[in-house]
């Protein structure tokens, strides 16, 4: 279970907003068009927080922010887009969350947490047995920043679901 994002235009967000099987399409033309290695955050349109995604909203659930960094918002339709249907934030969510992690620090976020606290809430995937686990996730969790800033400057809409 893969955690992806998608920037879109606001025109684009309607668009999908009326013809999700088309928003699916777009986002595996981007995917694809961007390739691996994975762009740098700020310049790519699709992101992926690999299996990364639980741990960042449990962290973020836990210092008091909304998991709407993760999850996404509002539904975009009841599609299975792999593990679940997909959901969206408009620009304005996205440079709501764009200043909520410009504010935050991944060091702060970890402060008083221990892998041990990740297994015992059953945080996918199970790997939380291991010391380095929580820097694993720092990698995945530092590029949503940049990538939310660069979507927020564009005044883009972001398509969020698991896969």
């Amino acid at each position: 279970m893969n955690g992806e994002y998608l920037a879109v235009t606001a025109a684009q967000l309607d668009k999908a907003i009326k013809e999700p099987g088309w928003a699916l399409k777009l986002a595996y033309q981007v995917m694809d068009a961007e390739g691996e290695p994975q762009r740098p955050p700020a310049e790519a349109r699709c992101m992926t927080t690999h299996k990364a995604w639980h741990a960042i909203a449990f962290l973020l659930e836990r210092a008091g922010f909304r998991d709407y960094i993760v999850y996404g918002d509002q539904a975009l339709t009841d599609e299975d887009w792999g593990y679940g249907p997909p959901r969206y934030l408009t620009p304005e969510r996205v440079r709501e969350a764009a200043d909520a992690l410009a504010n935050l620090s991944y060091n702060d976020l970890i402060a008083e947490v221990a892998p041990a606290d990740l297994s015992a809430a059953e945080i996918y995937p199970s790997i939380w047995d291991d010391e380095d686990a929580l820097e694993w996730v720092r990698g995945w969790f530092e590029d949503l920043e940049p990538f939310f800033r660069a979507a927020a400057g564009r005044g883009d809409a972001m398509l969020t679901w698991l896969d």
